[in-house]
């Protein structure tokens, strides 16, 4: 399939998005409560007027705050809105029920559900990992988190992010790509990251890769005291720590991965996406990845996992252990159902 369908594919399902998420709640709450049906023009003409703005928001990398909160937070509740009077209508053609009492009892659903939601999106857990293996020489504790998407997210979530990582005991820093991905953060709201007096080692994720001036900003990193590890090794005190960079094939992450492994020592990889695990040709290992979300917003998990085999949480399978993160924060709508954010706290423990 070539890039003009691919395009064409995009454009379609967009448009239809834009209709089922942002105009569709708003008519069926309006026939149910005021029982007042739209014209099938007026649906065209609303759905076409907001296609053009999210089209031109996600286009444009245009940083408008209110659009921004239009696009981002408008698909969010729209998703939730749409999900719930989809079930609500398909219950009452069973029951049968006063469609205004329908309409009061879908409205009340849809803030309860939003409002548990976007709470969920403003906490962060810890998730606590134990791996043990005979080619650990020496007990770590590590900490690793993905996907702080800062743009899309604001400075007050990473200072919220860092007062979590304040309160825990760890030997090193791990961030495994998506910390920026929007033009509009400032990157001297990463001064905050120096109160860490711990090293820090970041690997790029896909959202990097999307900046303009992308180069630029990562090299600046090392400025916050972030070290870059791109397709590079550094071993700390018995560990082969490996960080592989997002912005190339599959075959060449496998092959970056298998020539900077060691089996004398005990080699963690850090790699954004989740797809080159049992790929390798090395033994006992761990490997921190993120990137999925975990889906963030059920069902869209069940999505997820037809792109993604391992989309959440620890998997073992001939010695290797794979740890899946859902992310630190969100992207997108602030909204999390059926996940949450998390900071992992990563026990290596020598057998």
């Amino acid at each position: 399939m070539n890039k003009n369908i691919y395009r064409i594919l995009f454009y379609v399902i967009l448009f239809l998005i834009t209709y089922l998420f942002y105009i569709f709640p708003f008519e069926t709450l309006n026939k149910l409560l005021l029982n007042h049906s739209q014209s099938l023009q007026y649906s065209l003409i609303n759905t076409l007027i907001f296609y053009i703005l999210i089209l031109y928001y996600l286009r444009s990398h245009n940083t408008f705050k209110p659009l921004k909160i239009f696009v981002y937070e408008g698909l969010g509740i729209g998703f939730i809105s749409f999900m719930t009077l989809s079930i609500c209508v398909i219950f009452n053609s069973i029951l049968q029920i006063n469609t205004f009492f329908l309409g009061i009892i879908s409205l009340i659903l849809i803030i309860l559900i939003y409002l548990f939601g976007s709470y969920n999106a403003r906490t962060i857990s810890i998730k606590e990992i134990d791996i043990k293996s005979s080619n650990i020489t020496k007990n770590h504790q590590i900490l690793f988190i993905s996907d702080v998407h800062l743009g899309t997210n604001n400075k007050k979530h990473l200072v919220k992010i860092m007062k979590k990582i304040n309160k825990v005991k760890f030997d090193f820093l791990l961030i495994g790509g998506d910390l920026i991905d929007s033009s509009s953060f400032n990157l001297k709201d990463l001064n905050i990251i120096k109160e860490i007096n711990k090293p820090i080692y970041f690997v790029s994720g896909n959202h990097e890769y999307y900046l303009k001036g992308y180069q630029n900003k990562i090299g600046q990193l090392s400025s916050f005291n972030i070290k870059h590890l791109k397709n590079a090794r550094i071993e700390i005190d018995g560990i082969n720590l490996i960080g592989i960079d997002d912005n190339q094939t599959e075959s060449s992450k496998i092959h970056c991965a298998n020539k900077l492994h060691d089996n004398n020592l005990f080699n963690l990889f850090v790699c954004h996406k989740p797809d080159i695990w049992q790929k390798l040709n090395c033994k006992n290992y761990l490997m921190l990845s993120g990137h999925t979300h975990n889906g963030q917003i059920f069902p869209f998990n069940l999505i997820v996992k037809l792109k993604f085999k391992y989309i959440y949480g620890l998997y073992n399978k001939n010695n290797s252990n794979l740890y899946v993160s859902s992310g630190v924060a969100c992207w997108g709508p602030k909204i999390r159902l059926g996940s949450k954010n998390e900071i992992v706290h990563l026990k290596l423990e020598k057998i």
